[in-house]
């Protein structure tokens, strides 16, 4: 199989690069990636040696140079993870999430149906998207299905619930296989610093106030990134065309506990004083259109295809912050940008 990952660089696309590079010798993967602030090479830097591996700086919204990597490398399957992600900067500019999640999801899925021909066999376009496009629960005991109806709140889920629809029309239309997974928040190793857990582990580590929005009640559901990567890799060759498949961590906590939890752990491995952390606490004035809850409800995953997350949050909590600080070069690099000078030049 040649198989064509998008937004490979990123945060989750790195982890998914890695599990299939490593765990299919015997595909051929092209990462895909356009290098924006949140694309990062140094993610994969210790696979991207193997035979079975190959890079293309290449942006999802050219459809002709999508027509090319597709046509070239014949491609017969498609992970697609690239996308603007971070709610706060689609308030700021919304428009950038349209051409990227929506735009760009329309032209990868053009351009496999150009290559493909109509001759599905052996072919699968892999859709990632977010429980966001949900869109929020109350403090009770609901949960999101995968028949829940859409309700995005914020350009950045409205975008994603856009490319969403797009996805599944292709299947109704043309009968292209697909498959979609909506995931709840993410956490782990290489998660760029304007998310709230590794930008709080960065404040945290430097002693900088830690900004919490509203209250901090609004309450999240997290996944263990890697748990992510085995699950797309199972819906990946097990999941049902055409069929859509929820992955949470069956793990609820509200900002400012999870937010205090992590200064306390934070304080242990750092050798500070109790309550040292905690202190840096800084409420600020809540985000426009701030959903007040997300719960995914998995079992159809863990029915269907024997999926479950292997680590409960304090562990994969305590791994996250032990990789950040064996990393503190890394995440220096990214923080004051260093890395992006570096891959501009390579691949200018």
């Amino acid at each position: 199989m040649n198989l064509l990952i998008t937004g490979g660089a990123g945060f989750i696309g790195s982890h998914v690069v890695r599990r299939f590079v490593t765990q299919y010798p015997n595909y051929n993967i092209v990462n895909l990636d356009n290098l924006t602030y949140a694309g990062n090479l140094e993610n994969i830097k210790d696979i991207d040696q193997l035979p079975n591996y190959s890079f293309v700086k290449g942006d999802i919204t050219d459809l002709d140079q999508m027509r090319s990597v597709i046509n070239e490398k014949e491609i017969d399957g498609v992970i697609h993870l690239a996308a603007e992600s971070h709610v706060d900067r689609s308030i700021t500019d919304p428009l950038i999430f349209v051409r990227t999640n929506l735009i760009g999801t329309s032209n990868l899925l053009q351009a496999c149906k150009e290559a493909w021909k109509d001759n599905w066999e052996g072919k699968l376009f892999y859709h990632v998207s977010t429980d966001e496009v949900y869109g929020s629960l109350e403090l009770d005991h609901s949960m999101f299905t995968e028949t829940t109806a859409y309700d995005p709140r914020s350009p950045y889920s409205a975008s994603k619930a856009g490319s969403d629809h797009m996805v599944r029309a292709f299947y109704h239309t043309y009968h292209m296989p697909v498959v979609i997974s909506n995931c709840s928040n993410n956490y782990g190793p290489n998660h760029f610093p304007e998310k709230l857990i590794p930008l709080f582990i960065n404040n945290i580590i430097n002693r900088k106030p830690l900004p919490v929005y509203g209250s901090g009640e609004n309450v999240r559901d997290w996944l263990y990134v890697e748990d992510h990567a085995r699950a797309i890799d199972v819906i990946f060759h097990k999941g049902s065309h055409g069929d859509t498949y929820n992955i949470g961590g069956h793990n609820e906590w509200s900002n400012i506990d999870l937010i205090k939890t992590l200064c306390r752990v934070m304080d242990e491995k750092l050798g500070r004083s109790n309550g040292e952390s905690e202190q840096l606490i800084t409420y600020v004035k809540d985000r426009a259109g701030h959903d007040m809850r997300y719960a995914i409800d998995a079992s159809k995953l863990q029915n269907e295809l024997g999926w479950t997350p292997s680590l409960q949050f304090e562990e994969g909590i305590s791994k996250t912050i032990d990789w950040y600080l064996n990393n503190k070069e890394w995440l220096a690099n990214v923080t004051d940008g260093s890395y992006q000078e570096y891959y501009k030049k390579q691949y200018q």
